[in-house]
């Protein structure tokens, strides 16, 4: 019989501290707007290794569609909202992303070691 014990609160919160110490913070995320139907910046990046966080502002008054068949994802941007999808990890390369909507609207993510 498996007997369970309550664990006071401030040692279960050291336990998950220190569970997850070894794993670091996330990389600051990636951030993109789409205006006048193109992404602003085209070219964006991210360390290879790591998971991060791809945040898309959509200034446009039309919907748009964040995708990319390199990172599988796709998610829709309503006008003047924001969209998050987390990412990786990636190994070092180049990974393509646009607009489905609006095709004239693409960029590309280039992942890299970091350089320490």
């Amino acid at each position: 019989m498996l007997v369970f014990r309550q664990i006071p609160l401030g040692l279960l919160s050291l336990v998950v501290l220190a569970a997850t110490a070894g794993s670091g913070r996330a990389a600051d995320p990636v951030t993109l707007t789409l205006k006048d139907h193109h992404f602003v910046p085209t070219e964006v990046a991210a360390p290879a290794g790591e998971r991060f966080r791809i945040e898309v502002t959509n200034q446009d008054p039309t919907p748009a569609e964040f995708e990319s068949s390199d990172l599988k994802v796709e998610k829709i941007v309503v006008p003047g909202g924001t969209i998050g999808v987390m990412a990786g990890p990636l190994k070092p390369g180049k990974y393509t992303f646009f607009d489905d909507y609006h095709p004239e609207a693409t960029g590309a993510l280039t992942v890299a070691e970091k350089k320490d």
